[in-house]
């Protein structure tokens, strides 16, 4: 009730600086992001919303870049809002993406099925799509930012058959910032290493037992060696959990998953298998729930760390501004 109270309060105070307006526009229901890329005339409609924020002192007459944001597995939290209150200071316009709140979920953590990242993925390109009319937004200068859940968003995102099947390439976010994101599932073979060109960037914790850093690396290293185009890189917060950006003492979810040694690969299709060697695909909650059993335990870490979090407001902030301002 304290951290809702938190939030609302902030909320208002955004609110009374800037100027405000919700956008609705109509997405989608897939579960996986094979049924993006293979049947997404068929999902289930589903409206959604959001909250667009324009820079302080906004001049009606001019575009600005865009940020969108996407919240965890835990919806939207006080930290999430003070990086996007930073940002339309800086100049930015801000968009609050309410995936969670369209489809009445307050929270994931433990199962991963009410909404997942295929949604809020679709979620984010249609938002896209909607500002694009937005007289005060520049969506040649977008990019989108998101932390847990919203990181693996922020991350896939750029995986160029979703963006060929969810619009064909006419709208890309030039630049995606994935703070501690899920990076268990790996494009594969090789050949299907096919993301944007555009600035990725992770930010995660070294102590992350939720979604591992090992395995952000592993998939970067994978995505090197492949041969393709690409423009990804990482930082890792030493003695840093999940959540290292929040301004609290580290505790344990016993709900949530410890993903450590979860990794599998995803055909061009986007289906995720079990292993490279056992092609049974994970397209259903139950599925998914019986993959999770081979490799994921309970109880991770999170919690702030006051170095990891100034190093990643201020890492965020040159970030944008390098790729859509500069």
């Amino acid at each position: 009730m304290i951290r809702y109270i938190f939030i609302v309060m902030l909320s208002f105070v955004i609110a009374q600086e800037t100027n405000q307006e919700t956008i609705t526009f109509n997405s989608a229901n897939p579960f996986s992001f094979e049924e993006i890329i293979m049947d997404l005339e068929n999902q289930e409609a589903q409206e959604v919303f959001g909250i667009l924020t324009l820079p302080n002192n906004y001049n009606p007459d001019e575009k600005y870049p865009l940020i969108i944001g996407v919240a965890g597995s835990l919806n939207w939290g006080i930290h999430h809002l003070e990086y996007l209150k930073m940002y339309h200071e800086m100049g930015f316009a801000t968009f609050q993406l309410q995936s969670f709140d369209s489809r009445d979920v307050q929270s994931t953590v433990g199962s991963q099925v009410e909404v997942t990242t295929a949604m809020v993925i679709l979620d984010s390109y249609r938002a896209l799509e909607a500002l694009s009319t937005h007289p005060n937004i520049d969506t040649d200068r977008s990019g989108i930012t998101g932390w847990s859940l919203g990181g693996g968003v922020s991350l896939y995102s750029a995986w160029l058959p979703l963006i060929d099947a969810i619009n064909n390439r006419e709208f890309m976010f030039a630049a995606h910032l994935p703070v501690y994101p899920g990076c268990m599932a790996y494009p594969y073979p090789n050949e299907n290493m096919q993301f944007s060109t555009a600035p990725i960037h992770i930010l995660i914790g070294e102590l992350d037992n939720w979604v591992p850093a090992a395995a952000c690396t592993e998939l970067i290293d994978k995505i090197h060696a492949s041969g393709l185009p690409h423009n990804i890189d990482i930082t890792i917060y030493e003695n840093a959990h999940h959540s290292f950006d929040r301004v609290s003492e580290v505790t344990v979810n016993e709900k949530g998953y410890t993903l450590g040694d979860c990794r599998f690969p995803m055909n061009e299709e986007g289906t995720l298998l079990l292993s490279e060697y056992w092609n049974i695909p994970i397209n259903t909650p139950l599925r998914q729930k019986l993959a999770l059993m081979t490799c994921a335990g309970r109880g991770p870490s999170m919690g702030g760390n006051a170095e990891a979090r100034e190093q990643s407001f201020q890492f965020s902030a040159e970030f944008f501004t390098k790729y859509l301002k500069e």
